[in-house]
């Protein structure tokens, strides 16, 4: 079959491997559609990160070559022996943590916390490929009203409920949303949905402003060409925000959460942080403004699910490009990579590109 396998930085190529084999309690998936995720951009340009640079305790991967992808829809293709809740032509999606079931966080339920956690498409195989393996603990079933495209959204929109959840966003309250990429407009959808009054978006490529404001932002902010804390505080009687999310991870994007926020307010910090980031401490503390982190997702894959069922999450304009695996690096992560202000989600379709889909943002 086809795979796309990561050998080490910058380092990405399509080529035949063997069809995984089943073992027990395990199910093999005919890949539908799966998106290139922040992460994959990160190991490809700079990793490994979440690859393992030593052995994983739990698969036993270390380095490349890994299949990446962790972000997709499949139908179950064959079942192995001891598999009780799915069958073959089941549509599912998956929650790629892979974790011990051991340690004191998994027997709370915090399998986020995992000691020994590791990811699909890092420490084991992912789906950019024709087919792949999971155990089957890590599925859920998609109901008819999800596509195959919106259940590669599952599990980016899942990182989104825990963010807010993890940022307290409460009725009624004001929330600041700082990066509009991909997770960001995910996040301030589910923003909206948890009854959010007043959402700011803060971000500098206009096209990605624009499609802010259609998703529900009460307003959209340029950081380039004013002061977001100031633009805030005059659209809030001077109290500025309850709530900011930092989507983005970057100095300017936390010093701009932190400018946007008013006393005792959350500053919830879910954008992955490559480079350290110096804190205001004094502000911090003289307005007793909280700091919380949000990685990745513990139980929000059925809430995920929920949203996009009832309507409440609209995927379709995050959809920039849909392209075949042979082009995932020229048409996926190179576009990602070079032109960035031009994308927000693109999707692979290893087995081809359903035939309802061709004519829209198709192969660019």
């Amino acid at each position: 079959m086809k795979a796309a396998n990561w050998y080490e930085k910058g380092v990405l190529k399509v080529e035949d491997i063997p069809l995984p084999e089943l073992g027990v309690g395990e199910v093999r998936l005919k890949i539908m559609a799966c998106g290139i995720c922040g992460s994959d951009i990160h190991e490809y340009r700079d990793g490994p990160f979440l690859i393992p640079k030593k052995q994983h305790p739990i698969t036993g991967n270390v380095g490349g070559p890994v299949v990446l992808g962790h972000e997709f829809s499949a139908t179950v293709d064959d079942v192995g022996e001891d598999v009780t809740q799915f069958d073959r032509g089941d549509r599912v999606t998956v929650n790629p943590l892979i974790y011990c079931g051991e340690c004191a966080y998994c027997k709370n339920g915090q399998l986020n916390m995992c000691t020994q956690l590791g990811t699909l498409g890092f420490a084991a195989n992912g789906a950019f490929a024709e087919y792949a393996v999971v155990s089957e603990d890590m599925l859920l079933a998609l109901p008819t009203s999800i596509s195959a495209d919106m259940g590669a959204f599952i599990e980016p929109l899942a990182v989104a409920v825990r963010a807010v959840k993890r940022a307290g966003v409460k009725l009624g309250q004001s929330v600041v949303i700082v990066g509009a990429g991909p997770i960001g407009l995910l996040v301030l959808q589910v923003c909206r949905a948890f009854g959010a009054e007043k959402i700011f978006v803060v971000e500098p490529i206009p096209s990605r402003r624009e499609l802010a404001l259609q998703l529900g932002a009460c307003h959209i902010i340029d950081p380039v060409n004013g002061d977001p804390g100031k633009i805030v505080a005059e659209m809030t009687n001077n109290l500025r925000a309850d709530v900011a999310i930092d989507c983005a991870g970057i100095q300017q994007s936390f010093e701009t959460a932190v400018r946007t926020t008013g006393r005792r307010a959350t500053i919830c910090v879910v954008g992955l942080a490559l480079e350290p980031i110096k804190v205001s401490f004094l502000q911090l503390w003289a307005h007793e403004k909280s700091i919380t982190f949000s990685s990745g997702y513990e139980n929000e894959f059925q809430a995920a699910i929920t949203l996009l069922a009832n309507g409440q999450v609209d995927i379709e304009k995050l959809i920039t490009a849909r392209i075949e695996l042979k082009n995932i690096v020229a048409k996926g992560f190179d576009p990602l990579i070079k032109r960035a202000e031009q994308h927000i989600k693109i999707l692979v379709y290893p087995n081809g590109i359903p035939s309802k889909t061709r004519g829209f943002a198709n192969e660019p």
